[in-house]
């Protein structure tokens, strides 16, 4: 990627679920006359539309959207995957753009474009079936108590109720023999480009109300249908996401759909609060902007880039 210079900007939108990343980043885009590249690792899949409120055509008013439709959920990819591709993507898009846009609430993902990810062993694909298979009849405690005996460290950090991470970390233990802890290294990788990095935040009850809202919308677009559909591929990686998890119970009878509705919305809820807690991990690495003060966020993005320029 040398053909890169530090004069080319990657401004990043970051928030929780239904914050308003889309439309604002849809301005963001016309206004800087750019593209926007997604870093929803849900949007990525073409089976997937209602369940991550993945924006419609004329959502995306024309503006070009990278990432949004581009694999099948058949398909295996993770954010090492997404790393390198982004990066090559990048590489074309900086030759016709000066600023480029990338939005989404998937932290990792985020994290793989402007930090790198660390080499992880290969897994093989039955250790990870064996995994979900024994989550689904168990529980996610046992899988826990295994990750404390393999690798207390990381069982001593990791976000328990994510079962993603939980069954990641194990599958990298089984597969290698080692602790997952020992290949996370967390060194940060340079990139040839300015980095300004945004989030988006609204009042807490103001953002409960709009993930509420949003739900009963997917529901009345069709999320059961959506969900019934992608049934059978459930235990993908993919799918073990707030939106289908809980469909996919009530139709294994587990509870009733008034339960099931009542669990989207709670879920939906509590995966905003773990979005707002990754990226505040950090107090001063994001700065942080309602959707509406779009005067103030332009007029910051603007100072970043010629901050940059006077630093070459």
């Amino acid at each position: 990627m040398a053909s890169i210079n530090e004069q080319k900007h990657l401004v990043v939108v970051v928030g929780p679920t239904a914050v308003g990343k889309t439309d604002l980043c849809v301005q963001l885009a016309k206004h800087y006359k750019t593209d926007i590249i997604s870093a929803d690792s849900r949007q990525f899949f073409k089976e997937m539309s209602i369940g991550t409120a993945k924006p419609t055509a004329a959502e995306q008013q024309g503006v070009s959207h990278y990432f949004v439709d581009s694999h099948r959920i058949t398909e295996e990819y993770n954010a090492g995957a997404y790393e390198t591709d982004v990066l090559q993507l990048l590489e074309k898009l900086f030759q016709e753009h000066d600023v480029v846009v990338l939005t989404g609430g998937s932290g990792l993902y985020v994290r793989a474009v402007l930090d790198g990810m660390d080499d992880m062993p290969e897994v093989a694909p039955s250790i990870r079936e064996a995994l979900t298979r024994k989550y689904e009849a168990e529980g996610i405690e046992p899988l826990l108590q295994q990750l404390q005996q393999l690798d207390p460290a990381y069982f001593g950090q990791v976000d328990k109720a994510n079962t993603q991470r939980v069954i990641r970390a194990l599958e990298v233990c089984l597969s290698s023999g080692q602790p997952y802890s020992t290949f996370r290294k967390s060194e940060k990788q340079e990139r040839p480009f300015n980095i300004i990095k945004i989030g988006l935040t609204r009042d807490r009850t103001e953002l409960y109300n709009r993930i509420d809202q949003r739900m009963d919308l997917m529901l009345q677009q069709g999320l059961l249908d959506e969900a019934k559909a992608l049934y059978p591929y459930r235990q993908h990686n993919a799918l073990q996401t707030v939106g289908y998890k809980e469909i996919f119970d009530f139709l294994e009878g587990k509870y009733d759909w008034k339960e099931a509705v009542r669990l989207l919305k709670r879920n939906s809820r509590r995966y905003a609060k773990r979005q707002l807690t990754w990226f505040t991990k950090h107090p001063n690495e994001y700065t942080w902007f309602h959707p509406q003060q779009w005067q103030e966020l332009v007029a910051f993005i603007d100072e970043q880039v010629t901050n940059a320029k006077q630093q070459l």
